[in-house]
């Protein structure tokens, strides 16, 4: 890994636009432009690509830490002229307030085993019998981890909350779907249903009257009675 690739994964993870990159640089005591910003977070094979130098990494460590934690009184620390991994490591642990027990953790949480020791070995002089090299391994997994948990979500400048949003009125009645053995039938909630009547279709015609019926015979049903031998009576032959 190269500091780019540091630079290039912290400002993806915690959502970092040029503005708040150049404050970031500013708080630890880098003036910086967006050009140059831009030409760091180039892809490797641009050709506006430019390689992030170590003092510049460091102060953007340092202005991370102040920004995660709040920048401490009196003059900015002073930015490293040469970076490894394990002082980038040990300034990403400072700005995240992670103790060794949750930095271990959070790398297992992307499949990626380091006990206290080797941990602790990292943080050591270089002149001390236990120092360890940070490969990059480790340092490319703890990003990883880092953006897993930390991960700032985009948001976009046109949605809106639609609490501010006027509502589309629709001035067509509302419509209520109802279903009947897989079919839709859509019925008006609004509309008063017409009361019930037994053997009635809803658009049966009404009953027809004649006006020259008497009153007094309008209750009443003019019955045609036949005897049953006038129903099976043979038919008279001519002769």
């Amino acid at each position: 890994m190269n500091n780019n690739d540091v630079l290039r994964r912290l400002r993806y993870t915690f959502n970092y636009n040029d503005k708040q990159m150049i404050a970031v640089f500013a708080s630890a005591g880098l003036q910086v432009s967006r050009e140059q910003v831009s030409q760091w977070l180039k892809k490797d094979d641009d050709t506006d690509f430019v390689n992030c130098m170590d003092s510049q990494l460091a102060y953007f460590l340092n202005g991370f830490i102040n920004e995660k934690r709040g920048k401490k009184e009196g003059p900015n620390s002073v930015a490293e002229k040469r970076l490894t991994n394990n002082i980038v490591l040990t300034k990403l642990k400072i700005a995240l307030n992670l103790k060794a027990e949750e930095l271990i953790e959070l790398l297992e949480t992307v499949n990626f085993r380091l006990n206290k020791p080797e941990l602790s070995a990292f943080s050591r002089r270089t002149d001390h019998q236990h120092y360890r090299e940070c490969k990059d391994q480790v340092l490319r997994n703890l990003l990883q981890a880092i953006d897993k948990k930390y991960h700032v979500a985009r948001t976009s400048k046109f949605v809106k909350d639609s609490v501010d949003m006027p509502k589309k009125t629709d001035h067509k009645t509302p419509v209520h779907k109802t279903t009947y053995k897989g079919k839709d039938k859509a019925q008006n909630i609004n509309q008063k249903e017409e009361p019930y009547v037994e053997g009635a279709r809803p658009n049966a015609s009404a009953i027809y009257v004649n006006p020259k019926q008497s009153a007094e015979n309008k209750n009443s049903r003019s019955v045609l009675k036949l005897k049953p031998e006038d129903i099976y009576k043979q038919p008279s032959k001519k002769s």
